[in-house]
């Protein structure tokens, strides 16, 4: 809503007769104030009217003022001379405020009645010409500046009275009937009057009234009032049956024609019976209604004195009863304008809603002071019009730590005790696009296992927003920024409504260990806001290799080698040594050797873990000359995969094994030499480990990362023997990846397939140092030939 601009005070009069049918144009409001009648209902132009039905409407579309219901200037504007009514009219967008007077007219539609059809009078004989005798006026219900009125009397003619006629003011004309004439009861008991009232019309309208005059005998004295002028104040809502004056009049006659009795005079108001009445014995008068200032603040009661004589004899006097003003009326408030909702990017200042308030009292009582009860972004700021506010913003606002506000508006006024009233309104503020997608993480790390399913989903990155509605809808999509990575990550998809990323190949833990890609959310606002996430995947091993037999070698898909040893060789003696690799790693890549096939047990031992085979005992004659050993390679996954090789060993003779050694020294030697090479190579390796273990070692104790490279540290010469580790962190725990028989004093950890140990993490160097000598001494505790293919059993 626009800020108030400007209140216009009544510029413009139209003036209508009582009584016109429904829907009778009054005026162009829009025409005469200068507005352009084609925005007048896109600005909302209204006439504002409290609960009852309005008596007039303003046509949005031309901007015509036109009477809404029929319209009774008596009822309206009851006895005032000039019936104004006030129309309080307004637009929006921007507020304009302009009053309006309509004067309704009177017309002549009511005919002058008195109280009473006939009027009995009472007359002593002894009454002197000269004698007054106030009737009770006619009242026409007409009033106004046209004198519709009653405007004068009209008595019938006789020889004994005639007419006067007493102007009052506001309480209209009074007939008095004068004697100017004595009467003579002997010569006539009673007399009869016509009396006609006729009010100010052309045709003038009339009503009558009969007076019967009865002559009485001699009664000379009338009451006397004790004061000249009786005057009081009295509280408004004064209680009923309390006293408000007492007054006092005596009659010089003796008797029944000097007992004096008070009544209200015969020119009193009807509607003064309902507030006062008053005690015809003491002439106390008492309070019988409420008392409400706001509506009369003064009343002016004629009091009649009378005697009790057969013809009583009357005086009146006026008492005036002036009305104090109690702080009886609470003020009211009125919401003339609302704006529901407001954003919560509007500046201080922005007016939310236009305040009117109302107190009936007057003077201190009807002073109103405005506030509002809570601590709230929100003030009241008075405006030109007095006791009219506009609710405006006083700083900024931000729907997400607040976005609805409950206010409790208070008006109070300045009486004693002071009254007020309340007013609650809420206040919701709109949302605007402000806040940016927040990931629940950052960076987010997932372990994916190899070989997983194409298509389907794989992990879930989740973002939230602030916002709501349009402004809270996000999307995800990937960034693709021509990285080495996006060879991998050209493979991955998601889905912009949940996050969800699936997979569209599988992925090979021995081709490609860990990548990265960002993750982009935008939310759905205008402009949009977005944010991005590092996402690191790590890549986690199956057992999908199957141990490959290096020695024997293979032919034809099938691994068989052949031996000759002598028969003389000792217990023990080494007959030959089968070699394998696996490509997996940790247990997945372990290989336990058996013998599946054997003819004789008793002969040769194969070591489960180097694959050596030794003879048991020495041989004998009666041992054959020829045996075929089936050994059995197998890997440690938790769905063992395994492959089979054959070894014949043929014993011979001693002569023939020489010879055959002969042939092969030359051989020999070289192997040997190349033996030599690979255990230089192998031993400088281990060194390297060392050193570089204790480098990673330290790098581990000054950070914490949480990429796959701080998950796992790989040794450089990983060669697939039971002297492979692999270290990796969880949370504030280390983990290991080892063979079976390294013992470092660390728990297994459940659900590990019995090759993973934790590593106590007492963040001390003589803690890693120890576990690395443990890894060392592991490594050279096997007098194994280590060969420079990687992943091989030698």
């Amino acid at each position: 809503m626009g800020a108030f601009r400007s209140v216009s005070f009544a510029q413009i009069r139209y003036s209508i007769a009582e009584e016109v049918k429904e829907g009778t144009v009054v005026g162009h409001i829009a025409k005469d104030l200068g507005l352009d009648k084609t925005t007048l209902r896109d600005r909302g132009y209204r006439i504002v009217h409290g609960s009852t039905e309005p008596l007039f409407q303003v046509n949005q579309d031309d901007g015509i003022l036109y009477v809404n219901r029929k319209i009774d200037r008596e009822e309206v504007c009851e006895r005032s001379k000039a019936c104004v009514i006030e129309l309080k009219t307004f637009l929006e967008n921007p507020l304009e405020v302009h009053y309006v007077a309509v004067e309704v007219l009177d017309v002549n539609d009511h005919a002058p009645s008195f109280p009473e059809n006939e009027k009995m009078l009472e007359i002593s004989e002894s009454a002197l010409p000269g004698a007054r005798f106030q009737l009770q006026a006619a009242r026409d219900a007409d009033s106004g500046l046209l004198s519709f009125s009653v405007e004068k009397y009209k008595l019938s003619h006789n020889d004994h009275f005639r007419l006067e006629v007493k102007d009052k003011g506001e309480d209209g004309k009074i007939p008095i009937l004068v004697l100017q004439k004595s009467l003579d009861r002997e010569v006539e008991i009673s007399h009869a009057l016509l009396l006609t009232a006729l009010d100010g019309g052309k045709p003038p309208k009339s009503g009558e009234m009969r007076i019967r005059v009865d002559v009485l005998d001699v009664n000379d004295n009338t009451p006397v009032f004790s004061k000249d002028v009786y005057s009081v104040l009295l509280n408004e809502n004064a209680p009923i049956g309390s006293t408000v004056i007492q007054v006092n009049a005596s009659d010089l006659d003796d008797g029944p024609n000097g007992e004096v009795i008070y009544s209200f005079g015969n020119s009193v108001n009807n509607r003064l019976f309902k507030l006062f009445d008053i005690n015809q014995l003491t002439g106390e008068i008492i309070v019988k209604g409420l008392i409400d200032y706001e509506h009369k603040d003064k009343y002016e009661i004629e009091i009649q004195a009378s005697d009790k004589g057969l013809a009583p004899l009357t005086s009146e006097k006026s008492v005036i009863i002036k009305i104090v003003d109690v702080n009886d009326n609470a003020p009211e408030i009125e919401v003339t304008s609302f704006s529901s909702a407001i954003a919560e990017d509007s500046r201080p200042g922005t007016t939310v809603a236009l305040i009117s308030v109302i107190d009936s009292d007057s003077g201190l009582n009807g002073k109103v002071t405005c506030s509002i009860r809570e601590i709230t972004p929100f003030t009241l700021s008075p405006s030109l019009e007095e006791n009219m506010y506009s609710l405006v913003t006083k700083s900024l606002l931000d729907r997400e730590k607040q976005a609805h506000y409950d206010l409790t508006i208070v008006a109070r006024d300045a009486g004693k005790p002071a009254l007020s009233s309340e007013k609650s309104m809420s206040v919701v503020v709109s949302d605007v696009n402000d806040n940016s997608p927040e990931f629940s993480r950052s960076p987010y790390t997932f372990y994916l296992t190899e070989n997983n399913g194409p298509g389907a989903s794989i992990f879930n990155v989740g973002a939230i927003d602030r916002d709501e509605n349009e402004n809270a809808a996000i999307s995800f999509h990937i960034g693709r920024a021509g990285r080495e990575d996006d060879k991998l990550v050209s493979f991955l998809n998601i889905n912009s409504q949940n996050g969800d990323v699936s997979a569209l190949k599988s992925f090979d833990f021995e081709t490609s260990k860990t990548f990265n890609f960002q993750v982009i959310a935008t939310d759905s606002g205008r402009p949009p806001l977005s944010s991005n996430v590092t996402v690191n995947v790590c890549i986690l091993d199956q057992n999908d290799n199957t141990p490959v037999i290096l020695y024997p070698p293979s032919t034809n898909g099938t691994s068989e080698g052949e031996v000759e040893i002598p028969r003389n060789v000792h217990t023990g003696h080494l007959v030959t040594k089968v070699r394998a690799y696996d490509a997996d790693i940790g247990y997945n890549g372990w290989l336990l050797f058996s013998l599946q096939e054997v003819r004789d047990h008793s002969l040769f031992g194969l070591d489960r873990y180097t694959g050596r085979i030794r003879t048991l005992r020495s041989f004998t004659e009666t041992d054959e000359a020829q045996h075929k050993l089936v050994i059995l390679v197998k890997d440690n996954g938790n769905v063992s995969l395994s492959a089979t090789a054959t070894v014949v060993v043929k014993l011979v003779e001693p002569k023939d094994a020489i010879s055959a050694s002969d042939v092969k020294s030359s051989a020999t030697i070289d192997n040997d030499n190349n033996l030599s090479f690979y255990l230089i190579i192998t031993l400088g390796s281990v060194s390297v480990l060392f050193i570089l273990s204790i480098i990673v070692l330290i790098a581990m104790q000054c950070s914490k990362s949480t990429d796959c490279s701080s998950k796992f540290i790989q040794e450089p010469n990983y060669d697939g023997t039971l002297c492979h580790s692999i270290q990796y962190r969880s949370g504030e725990k280390r983990y290991m990846l080892v063979g079976p028989r390294m013992s470092i004093g660390s728990a297994i950890v459940p659900g590990s397939n019995g090759n993973t140990l934790v590593v106590p993490d007492r963040r001390s160097t003589s803690t890693e140092v120890r576990t690395l000598m443990a890894m060392r001494d592991y490594i050279k505790v096997e007098p194994w030939p280590v060969s420079i293919v990687p992943h091989v059993y030698s």
